[in-house]
């Protein structure tokens, strides 16, 4: 390194450097839905918040309340530079669009496992119900077999595994949060924004993914974020390695959600909206050519049948620091479309 560039790396690290409470936490993912939100929820929380950010203009600036780094959550020397002083690392980080997460997942999470160790961090997992296969439905507590049948559920399964093994040989601390389909404000890659209704638009239609009958678990970002940073503040009393379950809003019919969001363009004065059937068959044509539609393909099967995570254990940990964070329906619809740029103004 030349001495222009340890200049500027001295002063990013100087910029960045963790207060004396040891309230410092490193959010890898924060320009996206959940990382976001858990960084804002950790910021409102009294944390320094650091983010890496591939292609910042400079090394370091402080927007938002976070303290912003240029780095690649691919890069292990970036992430460890970031990770220096932490006690938190939330890995909240996806493949750039979404694309080649078989190849890129998996050393993504490898870099933040040797910046927790190296720091003595704990680390923070947002995790899916991918990981669960037939077998363990329809409602599989934390312990249940995670025998999926996809590959993202491969995948997820495989970083689980390897947190559980730095958490039991000592190297850190881990919480894994599982919780279903993502929804609110900052939620850009999620069902609800991409299947359910058009982001800028009036909703004048809702599309419904599921058949009449099957249910399927919904949750509200805000809630999910706060339900993080209780859990970090309770770290120390958790065990090393530490899962839960988020039930958020469990749509037990599949048809909640959909008339919840008719229920609130209703009463913002809009048209009540339609229903139509999702186009799966547009998904099957489509597969060969698109990989959305591929991703979308192999995840159908949790609208055909009802999953449920029970969350029995997280309720117990948080029963007396207010209990688990749970915003109403309506109220939870509404802001996501307001954030979405769905509603009249």
């Amino acid at each position: 390194m030349d001495t222009g560039t340890q200049g500027m790396a001295a002063s990013a690290a100087g910029a960045a450097r963790a207060p004396a409470d040891g309230r410092c936490a490193l959010v890898l993912g924060a320009s996206g839905g959940i990382g976001g939100a858990v960084a804002r929820a950790l910021r409102d929380a009294g944390w320094t918040v650091r983010a890496l950010k591939r292609g910042l203009a400079a090394e370091s600036e402080h927007r938002d309340g976070l303290h912003w780094l240029r780095g690649d959550a691919l890069d292990r020397d970036d992430v460890r530079r970031a990770a220096q002083g932490c006690a938190v690392i939330v890995h909240a980080v996806n493949p750039p669009g979404y694309q080649r997460w078989q190849e890129l997942v998996l050393p993504m999470l490898d870099n933040t496992l040797a910046a927790a160790a190296d720091v003595g961090a704990t680390l923070v997992l947002p995790g899916t119900v991918y990981n669960y296969g037939p077998d363990a439905w329809p409602h599989p507590a934390e312990d249940a077999p995670q025998r999926p049948t996809t590959r993202k559920g491969a995948i997820r399964v495989e970083m689980e595994r390897r947190l559980r093994e730095g958490a039991e040989r000592g190297a850190f601390r881990a919480i894994v949060l599982r919780a279903g389909d993502f929804f609110g404000p900052g939620a850009a890659n999620s069902w609800f924004s991409q299947g359910l209704v058009r982001p800028g638009r009036p909703v004048a239609s809702v599309q419904q993914p599921g058949r009449d009958g099957v249910g399927h678990q919904w949750a509200y970002l805000p809630d999910v974020a706060a339900t993080m940073v209780a859990l970090i503040e309770r770290r120390a009393r958790l065990p090393a390695f530490a899962r839960f379950h988020f039930g958020g809003h469990w749509d037990a019919d599949g048809r909640q959600m959909v008339d919840a969001i008719r229920r609130v363009v209703l009463q913002r004065g809009g048209a009540l909206p339609r229903v139509r059937r999702f186009p799966w068959w547009a998904v099957v044509l489509g597969q060969p050519v698109l990989r959305f539609f591929r991703e979308l393909a192999e995840m159908r099967y949790l609208w055909r049948e009802p999953l449920r995570m029970d969350d029995a254990r997280l309720r117990a940990e948080l029963t007396h620091d207010g209990g688990v964070p749970h915003t109403p329906l309506d109220l939870a619809v509404e802001r996501t479309l307001e954030a979405l740029g769905c509603l009249p103004a």
